[in-house]
C-alpha cells in the first residue's frame, strides 16, 4: 500500500479550512416561544398566515442557513403542539389524562384526550391513532397544519363530527414516549471499570482520550459553534413505543368503555399500532370493535405475524384508505391479504386522512346498520368497493 495515501486524523483536521466554514456565522438558536413571538396566527380559515403581511410561513427566512432555519421551524412546531392540545380541550372539550395512570409524581409520564363521555358512552366510542414522526395528540400531519391548515392537518374536524353523531372520543399520544433531559456531569463521564488495568496503560488511554476529545471538541466549536446541550433520554413505562402506547391505552380505558361500538380511526404506523394491538389482544378487539378505518396504513400482516384468523377478520372489518391517483373509493389492488384498499382521492401520503373524512364516517355508519340488522349473525359485505376487492 502507497503510504503517501495515508492522512491520519491530525492531518485532516489541519487542512480544514476553517475560514471557510466560519464564513457564515449562525444566528443564535433562540427563538419565541408562542405564535405571537413568532409573527404567526391562524386566519378565520385556520390557516396560518403572518399578521403583519398575511403571507404563509417561510421556511427560508435566512438565506443559506438551513440548519437555523431547521430549528426555526422545530420551534414553530413545538408551539403549534401545544396550540392543539388547548383547541382539544377548549374547542372539543376533551379532558387530559395521564399515562401512566399510577405513575407517582417523579416518574415520567404522557398523556391522553378524552370526551367526558368516553368511558361511560354505551353505544359509540371512535378512537383516533396518528402516525409517526413529530406528530402529537390531536394531529395529522404537522407541515399540514403550517402550510395548508388546520381541517387538513388536524384530527378537530374528526373530533367535532364524532361528538355530533354521539361517539364517545379517545385520542391517542403514540409518539410521546420518553423524556429528555440534559446528561449530568456524571453520566457523561461513566465508563466501565478499569481498575484491574496497569497504571501506565491507564494514564496512556487517558491521555489519548484527552487528545482525541481536543481535538474533536477544536472541529466542533467551527462546524457546530452552538452545540446543543447532551441528552438522555427517560422512557416511559408500558409507553415506550407506539404499540406499547396503543395497548396500554386498551387495557385501562378502550376496553374498560362501556360502548358496544369502538371505531378506529388509524394513520400510516398508527395501522400497524392497531395490528399489533390485534394480535396482542385478538379476543378482546373481535368481541369491542366494530370497524377500522386506516389510511395510508404501514402495517404488514406478514412481517408482523398477523394469523390467519386476524387476516379474516381484517377482511370483513377494516377498510384502508391509500394514497392514489385514482378516484375516492376506487377499489385499489393488493398484494396482501388483509383488508380492502380503496383510494383516498389524493398522492400524498399526509392528506390521506383529510380527504377520506366524510367515506369513513359513511363507512362507520355502514358498518353499524349491518351489524345491527344481522341480529347476531354475520355481518354482510358492508361496501360496494368490497364486492370490487374480491372480483380482482
Amino acid at each position: 500500500m502507497n503510504c503517501n495515501f495515508v492522512v491520519s486524523k491530525t492531518d485532516l483536521l489541519s487542512r480544514i479550512d476553517l475560514d471557510e466554514l466560519m464564513k457564515k456565522d449562525e444566528p443564535p438558536l433562540e427563538f419565541p416561544d408562542t405564535l405571537e413571538g413568532f409573527e404567526y396566527a391562524f386566519n378565520e380559515n385556520g390557516q396560518l398566515r403572518h399578521i403583519k403581511t398575511g403571507e404563509p410561513f417561510v421556511f427560508n427566512y435566512r438565506e443559506d442557513l438551513h440548519r437555523w432555519n431547521q430549528k426555526r421551524y422545530e420551534a414553530l412546531g413545538e408551539i403549534i403542539t401545544k396550540y392543539v392540545y388547548e383547541l382539544l380541550e377548549e374547542e372539543c372539550h376533551l379532558k387530559k389524562v395521564y399515562v401512566p395512570i399510577d405513575a407517582v409524581e417523579s416518574e415520567p409520564r404522557s398523556f391522553i384526550f378524552m370526551s367526558e363521555d368516553a368511558m361511560a358512552n354505551p353505544d359509540k366510542l371512535m378512537v383516533l391513532i396518528h402516525g409517526s414522526g413529530v406528530v402529537r395528540a390531536g394531529q395529522w400531519a404537522r407541515r399540514l397544519i403550517i402550510n395548508e391548515d388546520l381541517d387538513s392537518g388536524t384530527q378537530l374536524p374528526y373530533i367535532k363530527r364524532a361528538i355530533e353523531e354521539g361517539y364517545g372520543v379517545i385520542v391517542l399520544n403514540p409518539n410521546e414516549n420518553y423524556i429528555e433531559v440534559e446528561k449530568t456531569k456524571a453520566l457523561v463521564q461513566l465508563s466501565p471499570d478499569s481498575s484491574d488495568e496497569p497504571a501506565e496503560k491507564r494514564e496512556r488511554k487517558d491521555k489519548m482520550q484527552k487528545d482525541t476529545k481536543k481535538r474533536r471538541d477544536f472541529y466542533e466549536k467551527y462546524r457546530n459553534p452552538q452545540k446543543e446541550k447532551e441528552t438522555v433520554q427517560l422512557y416511559i413505562r408500558e409507553n415506550g413505543s407506539p404499540e406499547e402506547h396503543a395497548i396500554y391505552v386498551w387495557d385501562h380505558f378502550i376496553s374498560q368503555s362501556a360502548a358496544e361500538n369502538v371505531f378506529f380511526v388509524a394513520h400510516s404506523y398508527g395501522g400497524l399500532a392497531f395490528v399489533e394491538l390485534m394480535i396482542q389482544r385478538e379476543a378482546e378487539v373481535k368481541n369491542k370493535v366494530t370497524a377500522v378505518a386506516l389510511t395510508d396504513s404501514v402495517h404488514n400482516v406478514w412481517h408482523q405475524e398477523a394469523g390467519k384468523t386476524i387476516r379474516e377478520w381484517m377482511r370483513e372489518n377494516c377498510c384502508n384508505w391509500v394514497s392514489s391517483s385514482e378516484p375516492l373509493d376506487t377499489s385499489v389492488e393488493s398484494m396482501l391479504p388483509d383488508c380492502p384498499r380503496v383510494s383516498a382521492g389524493t398522492e400524498r401520503h399526509e392528506l390521506t386522512s383529510w380527504k377520506s373524512f366524510p367515506s369513513i364516517f359513511r363507512f362507520f355508519r355502514e358498518s353499524l346498520e349491518a351489524k345491527s340488522s344481522s341480529s347476531g349473525k354475520a355481518a354482510p359485505t358492508r361496501r360496494s368497493q368490497r364486492i370490487r376487492y374480491e372480483d380482482l
